[in-house]
This record gives structure tokens, C-alpha cells and sequence, in this order.
């Protein structure tokens, strides 16, 4: 067996490499340099201004350039030669596969936060100071360590079809079945294949809403529960009058959290469906329209219009963790 490598094709590889660590090697001998001999009353400026200047050129160049042209881009045709003006934006609110694709993002925005916070705050309740705590959040985390598109894999298991009379592979038909029901292709039927979908995205978050929930129940002050309970609050009251009001910023992280993770979801749809049977979403149609159908004016117009929604909730969010300091 021959083992000799020919360096000979590497080497400019070797040189390019070493010229890139020794000029970066320079560049910050030059900074430190000029840092240590500014005057010590403008050193504090100079210092934001090099430690600043990579990241912003970085944020520039990956950010708000791609930001600008996908802009740009959204008011041009397919090919991204002619000017359409506002024609792409047209056709996403008025044609009826894009309406589809609308209505499930604003279904799965609004029932996953809902759902995720409801569940998450009800098993923190019922399992707060049991005797298998751990054991109960554990259970109900674990989904968290599973990556979307696993969990799309696992779910699309349990919805597998087989025909009737053929063994059933699907963990719901074979339910189905054995309750004297015929099995159904779940993932077929419009709009509740939409929301067989979002029961995989609930199995995921509501570990995540447990622990966060949880934690801000544990945070409350004893005092006022005693005195909650010294009034005679029954369970009802303590859970409606003590406990939702005292958590109320935790709740309020969770839905932001999720709608915002709602906006841009993409794996369990790609994974699950592809988008077809009319479960498509954003994030996934701006991906079909960019690059599997070529059209990507519309792609962008999709790019820009998911944007302009994610912002409102970027802001909030910001604006809340100003508040909380």
C-alpha cells in the first residue's frame, strides 16, 4: 500500500494560513499598542471604538446588507430583473395557497403559547412541593433535549398509516383501531393536520413552561401565602388571587417566548410534511419560494413581511428586560 502524501498542493495552504495568523497576530499587537500610548482621558472612547469596530462591520456585512437587498429584492420579479412594485405583497394576501399559509402561522402563533403556557402552568401547580417533584419535571423536560426535527421524526411514527385490516405501525391508529375505529391518515386531512402538528410543537415546550412556571411559584413570598391561608383561601382562591398575579412576568416570558418562537418555526413542518396538504407556514414557504420554485420576489416579500412581525416582539422584549432592571 503506497502511503505517500503529496505536501507539494498543500503547502500554499500552509503559507495562506500562516500569512492570515501573523497578520491577526498584527493587528492586535497594533491595537494594544496604540490603546496603551492614547491619553488616559480619550483611551475610554478609543477603546469602544476598536473593541466595537469588528462587531459592527461583522453585524454590517451578515445583517443589514442581506436585510436591505432582500428588501429590494421583494419588490422584483422572480428572477430579480424587473420592478413589480407592491405585486408580490399582493399575491400573498390574496392568493389562496398564501392566505393558507397565513392562516396557519397566526393559528400556530396564537394556540402554541396558549396551550404551552396552560399545560406548563398546570403540572407546575399540581406537582409544587410533591414528593416526586424532580422526577415529574424531568418527565416532562425531556422532550426539550430532543431536536425538532427528531421529535417531527418520532411524532410522524405515531400518525403512520396502514391500511385497514393491515397491521398498524402508528401508535394513534393502532389506538384508533383498537377501539374499533378505522385508521386514518392523519396528517392528510386539512386544517387538523395543522393542528396534529402543533400537538408534536405542546410535547416539546411544555417542559419549558413547566420549569420557568415553576420556578417563579417557588419565588413567591411565603409570607403572603400564610396570610392568604389565614384568611381562609381555599385552593381556588390562592391559585386565581395569589399565585396567577404573583407569576404573571413569568407567564408573560413564556408567551412572548413561544410566539416569537412560533414566527419563525420551519423543522417540525419540513420534517412532517413538507408543507404540502395545506400546512405550510412562513418560514417554509419562503424557503419553497426562494429556492425550490425560483420565485424569489416572493420569497423575499415573505422574508420582509416575517420580519415586520417578529419585530413588535423583539421590542416588547427588550423594553421588558429594561423594565425588569
Amino acid at each position: 500500500m503506497d502511503l505517500d502524501f503529496d505536501l507539494s498542493a498543500e503547502s500554499p495552504k500552509f503559507v495562506q494560513l500562516a500569512i492570515g495568523v501573523v497578520a491577526f497576530l498584527a493587528v492586535v499587537g497594533l491595537v494594544l499598542l496604540l490603546l496603551d500610548r492614547t491619553p488616559m482621558r480619550q483611551r475610554a472612547r478609543l477603546h469602544a471604538t476598536i473593541l466595537l469596530a469588528p462587531a459592527v462591520t461583522l453585524l454590517t456585512i451578515g445583517l443589514i446588507v442581506p436585510a436591505v437587498r432582500t428588501t429590494l429584492l421583494s419588490f422584483m420579479s422572480g428572477d430579480g430583473t424587473d420592478f413589480v412594485g407592491l405585486a408580490n405583497y399582493a399575491w400573498m394576501f390574496t392568493q389562496p395557497e398564501a392566505v393558507t399559509v397565513l392562516r396557519n402561522t397566526l393559528a400556530w402563533v396564537v394556540l402554541v403559547p396558549l396551550l404551552v403556557t396552560a399545560i406548563g402552568l398546570v403540572y407546575a401547580v399540581i406537582v409544587d412541593h410533591s414528593r416526586f417533584e424532580s422526577l415529574a419535571k424531568t418527565l416532562v423536560f425531556l422532550p426539550m433535549a430532543i431536536s425538532f426535527v427528531g421529535a417531527g421524526i418520532i411524532w410522524k411514527f405515531v400518525y403512520a398509516y396502514r391500511p385497514e385490516g393491515a397491521d398498524q405501525i402508528g401508535l394513534l391508529n393502532q389506538v384508533v383501531v383498537w377501539f374499533g375505529g378505522e385508521p386514518r391518515q392523519w396528517l392528510l386531512d386539512s386544517p387538523l393536520n395543522t393542528l396534529f402538528l402543533i400537538v408534536v410543537m405542546v410535547w416539546i415546550q411544555a417542559g419549558f413552561a413547566t420549569v420557568v412556571l415553576s420556578a417563579a411559584i417557588k419565588s413567591i413570598p411565603s409570607d403572603i401565602v400564610e396570610a392568604a391561608k389565614l384568611d381562609g383561601a381555599g385552593p381556588a382562591q390562592m391559585f386565581f388571587r395569589v399565585t396567577l398575579p404573583s407569576i404573571r412576568p413569568a407567564i408573560i416570558v413564556v408567551l412572548v417566548t413561544q410566539s416569537f418562537g412560533m414566527l419563525k418555526l420551519f423543522d417540525i413542518v419540513r420534517t412532517m410534511t413538507g408543507g404540502q396538504f395545506d400546512t405550510s407556514v412562513l418560514a417554509n414557504e419562503m424557503y419553497n419560494q426562494a429556492f425550490r420554485y425560483g420565485e424569489t420576489g416572493r420569497g423575499a416579500a415573505l422574508a420582509v413581511f416575517l420580519f415586520v412581525l417578529v419585530t413588535p416582539v423583539v421590542v416588547y422584549q427588550l423594553r421588558t428586560r429594561r423594565a425588569v432592571r
